[in-house]
């Protein structure tokens, strides 16, 4: 929602997103996918790999880290908690 809310991705991919999360039961879901790309983390609905997405506003360059929170993906977890700053 956030990358959404400051421009870093069109409202077309957006609307792309909620389409074919709403055919797999996951309306919901349509914002969390534009950094879930896995086939599973869309499936089971929870964030394994971590994801980066760079985008500017006229003030900052932000970077978003997505990062899991399952318990058997820690070491993924740490690995992008570790590129926070």
């Amino acid at each position: 929602h956030l990358i959404y809310k400051c421009g870093g991705i069109d409202q077309r991919t957006i609307e792309k997103f909620e389409k074919e999360a709403e055919e797999m039961g996951k309306k919901s879901f349509k914002y969390a996918w534009v950094l879930d790309k896995l086939k599973a983390e869309r499936e089971r609905g929870i964030t394994i790999d971590i994801a980066l997405w760079k985008f500017e506003t006229p003030k900052y360059m932000v970077t978003v880290i997505d990062a899991p929170g399952h318990r058997d993906f820690i070491k993924n977890m740490i690995t992008g908690t570790s590129q926070a700053d």
